[in-house]
């Protein structure tokens, strides 16, 4: 038998939802969709229609299918919204006399819409909850039932009409007592823009998943752009360019790719941005539940804590170690109940619990939770697994009430120039009067990630990528560290690094900067990072440069060093300036270069 999309229905297996429980929602480099979370989609969307084979599915999916078939029915509408234009749907209604609430879910940016994330709709109507999810106009591939028709609208203006339709139809078809948003990735950024820009107000509760607060900043900060993240995105539409994006959109993205315009790239960007409508969201009070990851390669977790920061409506921010969608992954779209691997469901769990208490109005522990829970980056303890190492206890997680509170104090770290010679050491004391150079505009081994979003994703299940600093090329870049440090440190919050840079033939200069944990056999792992775009320079001129890093919660443990390491290209940014060139960092008097260094 097959789908509605002419894929065969295959059995899930156990071994299928082990794959999901090991591996998450992402497979191979970049964004592409593991083939176990299609095929348990696939197995749902059969079930709940009635055509699946016996045997199917494995018990556990079988008793939520069951239990939701017991007290809901299924439908499938097609939304229509202005232009004519045909939303995709999928609504789960429940069969209680008494008014009940509505969760709607825009689903993330992917070929399939809403398809993959069935366990999430499931699990959602088992709690009680009418359940409407959506394509998005534009997503999708051709012909597939799960596919909206019309542009891809990046989360503008008509979304948000879009996001309103949607409550209209879910208040024809249910009568809710109250409306919900939840949404991954695209989806979130999307529920938080509908719940501000609603005329009628009517979203009581967003949960906003792997989100966003500014876009504009999420492709193109400190003067670089997010060459990767937006390119990964635009091959995961369902489409080629020219079919997904009308002529406007397709100007701002070639803009974006050629590094002209800018202006317009970032005011198109800001438009899209709930932190822009914040006053919005805390005039109307929305409760609005945010997760980010660490290591987010779409949406740098500095630009979304920011947007959170401003909220003042009733709110909730988890900080998770991984990359984009991995921390919900399993639970949105393979696992209900089972717990692999000790915290592996928390994720969902705690979104869940969210919407029951502003929904449902479920007496739970959700008033007492602090404003802010930040898992400190790979303090959980693993053990040996057929391939790489499964999590025995979670990381460790910090209760704060801002994300402010997370930074109690700080040090500065020097950066010293050795005699030009090998590398530089970071010490308490300002060194100044010394230059050292690199070639620019090449890859390094110093590197943010392997592969957008796949190197992130094993963060999360317990097997962090491992770094060799002897295997640095030293003529491509230039490293900084400690001595070994007695006590180690708590890093907490964002550091920033000041020096000041030089290039012999070009007028701009891009530098990344990565913090490395090295340990006392010289393996290492990343910290943080973060690039910045030096324009306008003079050949042979210093100018001082100072930019932010990537927030971070991490422990740095006793006898290991701490690493600076600066760079001129990583695979994720633009690199602006000459391949080739001499790019030369230098500590000037009375501007030292330096490394502030976050603690708590």
């Amino acid at each position: 038998m097959t789908t509605a999309d002419g894929e065969p229905i295959a059995s899930v297996t156990d071994a299928t939802l082990a794959d999901i429980a090991a591996n998450g929602i992402w497979r191979g480099g970049g964004l592409d969709i593991n083939p176990s979370v299609l095929a348990v989609a696939r197995a749902l969307l059969a079930a709940v229609q009635g055509t699946a084979p016996a045997g199917t599915l494995p018990e556990e999916l079988q008793e939520l299918v069951a239990r939701v078939l017991r007290q809901a029915g299924i439908t499938f509408p097609r939304v229509s919204v202005p232009e004519e234009i045909s939303l995709s749907a999928f609504a789960i209604k429940q069969n209680a006399s008494e008014p009940r609430p509505v969760v709607i879910v825009p689903a993330g940016w992917n070929p399939y819409g809403w398809l993959p994330f069935m366990v999430g709709y499931l699990s959602l109507a088992a709690r009680g909850y009418h359940v409407l999810a959506y394509t998005p106009r534009g997503i999708g591939k051709p012909d597939l039932p799960y596919t909206s028709e019309g542009f891809i609208n990046v989360a503008g203006s008509d979304d948000w009409a879009d996001g309103s339709r949607m409550i209209d139809h879910a208040q024809d078809l249910f009568a809710p007592s109250k409306v919900g948003f939840m949404g991954l990735s695209y989806g979130s950024g999307i529920s938080q823009l509908v719940a501000a820009h609603d005329r009628k107000n009517r979203v009581a509760a967003v949960a906003a998943l792997s989100t966003w607060g500014n876009l504009a900043t999420s492709l193109y900060d400190n003067g670089t752009r997010h060459l990767e993240a937006v390119q990964t995105l635009i091959d995961f539409t369902g489409g080629t360019e020219e079919e997904k994006f009308d002529e406007e959109t397709r100007r701002i993205l070639q803009d974006f790719r050629d590094g002209r315009n800018l202006e317009d790239v970032v005011a198109w960007g800001t438009e899209r941005s709930p932190e822009t409508y914040v006053g919005c969201t805390n005039a109307r009070g929305i409760p609005t539940f945010y997760s980010n990851t660490w290591h987010e390669s779409l949406f740098p977790v500095g630009e979304a804590i920011a947007a959170f920061e401003q909220i003042t409506a009733p709110k909730h921010l988890n900080l998770w170690i991984g990359d984009h969608g991995a921390p919900e992954g399993a639970g949105i779209t393979g696992l209900a109940t089972g717990t692999p691997f000790p915290g592996l469901l928390t994720p969902m769990q705690e979104a869940y619990a969210w919407l029951d208490h502003y929904l449902l109005e479920t007496a739970n522990e959700v008033p007492e939770w602090p404003v802010v829970n930040s898992q400190v980056m790979f303090t959980y303890k693993t053990v040996p697994a057929v391939i790489g190492r499964r999590i025995t206890v979670p990381a460790r997680r910090e209760p704060l009430r801002s994300w402010a509170e997370a930074t109690t104090d700080s040090e500065a770290w020097y950066l010293s120039g050795n005699g030009g010679n090998g590398d530089g050491t970071l010490s308490d004391k300002p060194s100044t009067g010394w230059s050292r150079a690199f070639t620019a505009g090449h890859e390094t081994a110093a590197t943010a990630m392997d592969e957008i979003m796949t190197t992130g994703q094993k963060e999360w299940f317990g097997n962090p990528k491992n770094y060799k600093p002897a295997d640095f090329e030293r003529t491509r870049l230039l490293l900084w560290s400690t001595e070994a440090l007695t006590g180690g440190r708590r890093i907490r919050g964002a550091a920033t690094v000041r020096l000041s840079v030089r290039s012999d033939e070009a007028d701009a200069a891009t530098l990344v900067a990565y913090l490395f944990d090295v340990a006392p056999d010289n393996s290492a792992r990343i910290i943080t990072h973060e690039p910045f775009t030096a324009t306008g320079l003079r050949p042979g001129t210093d100018r001082t440069v100072r930019w932010t890093l990537q927030p971070t919660a991490y422990d740095l443990h006793d006898g290991h060093r701490l690493a600076l390491v600066v760079n001129s290209h990583d695979k994720l940014y633009a690199f602006t300036g000459k391949k080739d060139s001499t790019t030369t960092i230098t500590s000037l008097n009375g501007e030292a270069a330096v490394l502030e260094l976050p603690l708590g």
